[in-house]
């Protein structure tokens, strides 16, 4: 991953005056970790947004803060409700010498012929996981291919996925990430995977074979 800098200069300015920063086209910020005292910050809007794209909350990032670097992580986003651009963002200044705990996003690629061939419908058991590693082993993401779900009732669990030497999954290994199940009318005939045999409460929808898209 290319390193991703952020210049920031030292915020004094707080309460209502920060809508003038704002205006301004600048950014407020905060930057706290265990070897530092919270320290507000100043960035700038249209450069934060433009880096910030496409990174998730275990991506690394370098906050340089008038010629001192910190590696962080963005913890919180706070955004305007309508126009959808940054408010706030706070940072966690981390140690590139001592492992830290966090979640990683899962993101699924391929197209399982379950679905495919057979209409089968991919519900899925949870969309992160937890991790410890040191902070520049830090995966932005994990990537779980679908596409080896041949039939209806295969599934992927946590203990399927591979990740580097240096992270430490947390997440119980046996937790279900991926499970293609039959189409409703077929789960009401009692084909294919009857209702109770996925052990997922309530499990979110994210991908319809052919059948159910030429219905809609």
């Amino acid at each position: 991953m290319e390193k991703v800098v952020l210049h920031a200069v030292r915020r004094v300015v707080k309460g209502k005056q920060v809508g003038a920063l704002r205006r301004q086209g600048k950014l407020p910020a905060v930057i706290y970790g265990r070897h530092m005292e919270p320290t507000s910050i100043l960035l700038e809007l249209r450069e934060t947004t433009k880096a910030l794209h496409g990174l998730t909350s275990s991506s690394l990032v370098t906050i340089d803060v008038e010629g001192q670097e910190h590696a962080a992580l963005v913890r919180e986003k706070q955004r305007n409700f309508i126009k959808g651009t940054y408010l706030h963002l706070d940072f966690q200044a981390v140690s590139l010498t001592e492992k830290i705990r966090t979640s990683v996003n899962i993101e699924l690629t391929g197209l399982s012929p379950a679905v495919k061939d057979f209409n089968g419908i991919i519900v899925t058991g949870m969309d992160k996981i937890e991790v410890e590693s040191l902070p520049q082993y830090l995966p932005e993401r994990i990537i779980v291919d679908i596409s080896k779900l041949a039939k209806i009732g295969n599934s992927i669990h946590i203990r399927d996925i591979t990740v580097d030497e240096n992270v430490h999954i947390l997440t119980d290994l046996d937790e279900m990430l991926v499970l293609v199940t039959a189409p409703k009318e077929d789960i009401l005939e009692g084909d294919g995977v009857e209702g109770g045999a996925t052990g997922v409460g309530e499990p979110e929808i994210i991908e319809k074979g052919k059948k159910e898209e030429e219905e809609d």
